[in-house]
């Protein structure tokens, strides 16, 4: 190792074998460092780069997802006499402005009252038998929602906290109001220190109906916001529709439920993602995860788009990609999710190298790199201590895990693939051992 990285190893007290390092120069088969690298390592949110990369090379970086909506029934007078439907195709970004896009498009087709229904099509994703507590226990973390083919606002609401100091009080804003839910809409503020501002609110999420906050702020915090996943994410779109389209107006003598769309009826209007380039950007960046999966599902429903996806079959396609590009995987090898929100996902970096490697010989090349956090910059990566914006990184971290792969620019113009992942209790204090990596790479990886 080079001395910096490993007396920062030393300092975390990591030992050698608990790190996994490839170096190479892009492009060229010279490698100037390998450590433990044909060994399979957890890859935490590394895994996101094998979802990316499969879909770019798959799909295209102009794949759009569709999201086709029917007005069954006659229109007069500003009233729908029958259902809306609004049938998912795995869309990862139907965020709030987008849903509000889509109903603003029913009431431009002259609807402003619907008489019967609006049922909601999820039928392109198998409902899942994951819970969102089941990876740590903790269901109001977003990256815990689970995928859907209908997956309005990632089946979120984010709280933001403003205080204020006449009335000793911070206001709560709500973003999306959803129907049927009550939320307390001020907390008392303190003056305490903006340490544990979270644990001071004393919120109560569990309950879908009412949210609540019987602890205090602290003023010295400022404004903050605090994404959480809805308690009851089965309703969570019938809840969002249903206030959107009141608040724009609209009445409904129906309900909001689940259904089938109709089968060989052309659909009113189609709804239109932003493109792949665009979602893979999302999603490695901020290290998203349930845009991941929804992307990891979406390449089964692309292969057979007649059965619901599942994510056995997502996993028999991301396999089928690598053999395809690699050959037999290396023993040890387990593909899990698309994510990498997984304990038991292994890969070796000998193997991410070589996919890092064709992916910048390939045309998707530039959507790729653009899609990385940049260092000391942007995304997962803006608080790294090398020199910034010299690496473009994905990064990966968990309890027990760290890592980061991809390309960093060195003084000399040399373009390198890196790729290191730490598998310890202590991975996350070693972080500084990465930056000295990408450091040393950055120069040139002077001799030792």
């Amino acid at each position: 190792m080079p001395p910096d990285v490993d007396a920062a190893l030393r300092r975390a007290r990591v030992p050698l074998e608990a790190v996994s390092v490839v170096l190479q120069e892009a492009g060229s088969a010279r490698t100037v460092l390998a450590h433990n690298a044909a060994t399979p390592m957890n890859p935490a949110s590394l895994a996101k780069l094998l979802t990316t990369l499969a879909a770019l090379d798959q799909l295209g970086p102009a794949f759009t997802w569709s999201t086709p909506v029917w007005l069954l029934g006659n229109v007069k007078d500003g009233v729908l006499d029958g259902a809306l439907v609004i049938k998912g195709s795995g869309d990862p970004k139907l965020v709030v402005e987008r849903v509000w896009l889509l109903l603003r498009r029913v009431q431009q087709l002259g609807v402003r009252e619907i008489r019967g229904d609006i049922l909601l099509d999820r039928s392109a994703f198998a409902a899942s038998k994951a819970d969102s507590a089941d990876f740590d226990g903790d269901p109001t973390r977003p990256y815990n929602v689970q995928p859907d083919a209908l997956l309005l606002n990632f089946k979120s609401v984010t709280y933001t906290f403003v205080p204020d100091a006449t009335r000793g009080v911070a206001q709560v804003l709500v973003d999306p109001e959803l129907a049927r839910t009550q939320v307390e809409r001020s907390v008392r503020l303190s003056t305490a220190p903006c340490d544990d501002w979270r644990g001071a609110l004393k919120a109560s999420f569990a309950d879908a109906t009412r949210v609540g906050f019987a602890g205090s702020y602290p003023a010295a915090c400022g404004e903050r916001n605090w994404p959480v996943a809805d308690a009851d994410p089965a309703s969570y779109n019938a809840r969002l529709i249903e206030a959107l389209w009141r608040d724009m107006g609209g009445k409904l003598g129906g309900r909001i439920v689940d259904g089938a769309a109709p089968v060989g009826v052309k659909p009113s209007f189609e709804m239109k993602s932003p493109p792949l380039a665009d979602v893979v950007r999302d999603i490695n960046k901020f290290s998203n995860n349930v845009m991941a999966q929804q992307l990891f599902l979406s390449l089964a429903l692309q292969r057979q788009p007649e059965v619901p996806a599942t994510a056995d079959a997502a996993r028999g396609v991301l396999q089928d990609w690598l053999v395809a590009r690699h050959g037999e995987l290396p023993a040890g090898s387990v593909l899990d999710n698309g994510s990498g929100l997984s304990r038991e996902a292994r890969i070796s970096a000998a193997l991410l190298a070589l996919l890092l490697q064709q992916a910048y010989a390939s045309p998707s090349m530039p959507e790729l790199l653009s899609s990385l956090p940049v260092n000391g910059l942007d995304g997962t990566l803006r608080r790294s201590r090398a020199t910034p914006g010299r690496a473009h990184l994905k990064t990966g971290s968990l309890r027990d895990v760290a890592g980061v792969a991809g390309y960093v620019l060195s003084d000399s113009g040399r373009r390198y693939v890196l790729v290191a992942m730490i598998n310890h209790p202590n991975a996350n204090a070693a972080r500084p051992a990465l930056d000295a990596l990408v450091q040393w790479s950055l120069r040139d990886a002077p001799a030792r």
